[in-house]
């Protein structure tokens, strides 16, 4: 089939491109590299079944030929990402949104939508089901990010009442892996390039915050399932595994070796870095158990390894 991936040169785009084409699909991806790489999907140019488009889909979202599905993966996802990036969030999410579910109605092609675990906001549920609507502070610093998916899940969904567009919502939980920014800001690239650095591993706060990890693969696994499925209710996918930050700062470091000589010290974050912060982060995968036959197979020792010795290649 032919594929077109909005944010195709993004960690986890780039990810979905590289399946994709080993499961012999055509793909088309789409990126301005506002925050993608072109290192990405470097190895990809010049594959017959490739094919690269810089574009802003603000603009607009278009490709000529047949195209049979459309995942839109564009936005900044990291706190350094759309804070630096607040409108262009809030458009990507609704201006971007429409026109890649415009391509797809007018390709006839089915659609996906990638959203976020921030939809749940600072949650007041635990674990958090799909049926939780939220606790989300919509004019808050992190608002640009969390309305932003909120509304392309609601703007999906009336595509698909409207026109019958059939379109699916994956809910992404933390992900990490190979090909995130050494910048990124959030907690996994942070540990890892510290420690990697033997520099001191940063706990902001207490470390009491907790998070659950979900390795790459097995998201690119889950999203595909989900895309090829019947489901058009909105489906989390991520690791129900659930740890304090300090424990995975203590994992990181575990798993960098005995070359690291990395100490945890806890410093108090900026402001911005704490408002609206999620306490706790745990996704219910009953939904994604039940309907797809899917759930995380990655380890976290055997991921954090994949990924620590992606950054020394890369520092």
């Amino acid at each position: 089939m032919r594929i077109v991936v909005t944010g195709g040169a993004g960690f986890i785009g780039s990810h979905v491109c590289d399946r994709l084409i080993a499961e012999g699909h055509h793909v088309a991806a789409i990126d301005n590299f506002i925050t993608g790489s072109p290192d990405n999907i470097a190895h990809l140019i010049g594959h017959e079944r490739f094919e690269f488009v810089q574009a802003d889909i603000i603009a607009g979202c278009w490709v000529e030929g047949t195209v049979d599905a459309v995942m839109n993966l564009a936005s900044p996802a990291s706190p350094v990402g759309y804070l630096d990036n607040p409108i262009e969030t809030m458009l990507v999410g609704s201006h971007g949104t429409h026109n890649a579910l415009e391509l797809a109605r007018q390709k006839g092609a089915r659609f996906l939508q990638a959203s976020t675990s921030e939809v749940y906001g600072d949650p007041l549920e635990h674990p958090q089901h799909e049926d939780y609507w939220g606790h989300v502070n919509c004019v808050g610093v992190r608002s640009v990010y969390d309305e932003a998916k909120r509304f392309a899940e609601a703007l999906t969904m009336a595509y698909h009442r409207r026109h019958g567009l059939q379109t699916r919502i994956i809910r992404i939980f933390n992900t990490y892996g190979p090909r995130m920014a050494l910048n990124d800001g959030r907690v996994v690239p942070n540990f890892v390039a510290q420690a990697v650095r033997n520099q001191p591993l940063t706990v902001y706060g207490d470390g009491k915050a907790t998070r659950s990890f979900c390795y790459v693969s097995d998201l690119v696994d889950g999203m595909l399932r989900l895309l090829w499925s019947n489901e058009t209710r909105p489906v989390n996918i991520g690791n129900p595994r659930e740890m304090t930050v300090l424990e995975f700062a203590q994992a990181v470091k575990a798993a960098a070796g005995p070359t690291c000589t990395s100490e945890i010290v806890f410093v108090q974050p900026r402001a911005e870095r704490i408002a609206d912060d999620p306490q706790r982060r745990q996704p219910d995968i009953t939904r994604a158990r039940t309907v797809l036959g899917w759930e995380p197979r990655i380890s976290l020792e055997e991921g954090l390894q994949r990924t620590i010795d992606y950054f020394r290649s890369r520092i």
